[in-house]
């Protein structure tokens, strides 16, 4: 008989419950929330056809670490996860969401959720780090310009060797010059850092082919090549590049029903972090890059990527998540005529351009590229 499990994570202890073909609970016990702990108490129970795990902090290590003991776990959602376990029961416990957990395994009733490996969680944690380092620094340089302005000094903007030299003509003022050293040290700490954090991303980086041939893109630097790559992990997951666009939130929302049927903003789903380095490309690419291209000259002359004056950027940064397709384990980018499919694909609308269809079919024809080339 065929045996399925759901898996309650916590920090400290998972609540696990098996249920059988015909929905009728085996077991449901409580253990230590690591791997090999959870294996030996499913191992116990004769062979799982299937496990089923929520999304969460613990998920990647416990997800990862069952699959390299052989057993056959599955990450799911958790929201609608959450949306199912609570119209199967009132109240909420650690026993009762295992159960509605093994049952959902049970009936296959989920969407699954793809698991990064270690190395993509570890470049994302240094992009996470740098980021709340940044942020850090920017306070301490508001708080500075604040403590500045009640003693009537007005250090301007800048964070660079100007800024700390007029910072450091203030610390002469009596009752301010303490707090400044203080706030200047913690300061220089943060800068350095954040070298740190941005050397170790130009190694990763520099390791990386798919980031190489992100970086040809005007306006992709190291840190947007290394936070798409890593979002990815494994383009082979996607059956065409253009589904990536809503993996990002990156697409138009969409309500139908009868006969109401309205087209609105972005989904914003997905990595918040990955999509705003994304708008920041596309907004890079429009207003800061002088190089003429299919891309930029098509969005700059259709207006259904204008609103009220302003181009609408989420739109066009969806476009950037076709540079990468398919082609066995390696990843490439569409030539330059690809930058064409990239405007197409941006909110998966149609650009009126023969010029860049014909780019892009030639493009697609392509089944080699240089990272050099184009």
């Amino acid at each position: 008989m065929k045996h399925y499990a759901g898996l309650d994570l916590s920090m400290e202890s998972t609540q696990v419950c098996i249920v059988d073909d015909n929905g009728r609970k085996v077991v449901s016990e409580k253990v230590e929330s690591s791997p090999e702990a959870i294996a030996m108490m499913l191992e116990r129970y004769g062979p799982i056809e299937r496990a089923v795990i929520e999304t969460g902090r613990m998920s990647p290590a416990i997800c990862l670490g069952l699959r390299e003991l052989d057993v056959p776990v599955v990450c799911i959602d958790a929201r609608q996860a959450h949306q199912s376990l609570k119209a199967m029961k009132a109240n909420k416990t650690d026993p009762h969401d295992a159960a509605g957990l093994a049952q959902l395994a049970r009936t296959g009733f989920y969407k699954e959720v793809h698991v990064k490996s270690p190395a993509a969680h570890g470049v994302r944690s240094v992009i996470t780090a740098r980021s709340h380092l940044v942020e850090a620094r920017v306070r301490l340089d508001n708080t500075i310009r604040g403590l500045c302005a009640t003693f009537g000094y007005r250090p301007g903007a800048g964070q660079g060797k100007a800024f700390l030299e007029r910072i450091m003509q203030a610390a002469h003022i009596p009752g301010l010059g303490d707090a400044i050293a203080s706030l200047l040290s913690v300061r220089t700490e943060l800068v350095q850092q954040i070298k740190e954090m941005d050397r170790r991303l130009r190694l990763i980086a520099s390791q990386s082919q798919a980031c190489e041939i992100l970086m040809t893109i005007p306006g992709v630097g190291v840190q947007t090549s290394a936070a798409f790559a890593a979002a990815v992990d494994e383009a082979g997951r996607f059956r065409q590049s253009r589904n990536a666009g809503a993996y990002f939130g990156l697409v138009p929302r969409r309500h139908q029903s009868g006969e109401l049927d309205w087209t609105g903003r972005i989904t914003k789903q997905g990595d918040g972090a990955v999509r705003k380095l994304l708008y920041e490309a596309a907004n890079s690419i429009l207003t800061r890059s002088r190089e003429t291209f299919a891309l930029k000259t098509c969005v700059n002359g259709h207006r259904r990527f204008r609103k009220s004056g302003h181009l609408k950027f989420p739109s066009l940064a969806g476009g950037f998540v076709s540079v990468i397709s398919r082609d066995g384990d390696r990843a490439f980018p569409l030539l330059a005529g690809g930058r064409a499919a990239l405007a197409r694909a941006a909110g998966c609308w149609t650009v009126p351009c023969a010029h860049a269809r014909a780019a892009g079919r030639r493009a697609v024809a392509c089944d080699s590229w240089s990272p050099r080339s184009g």
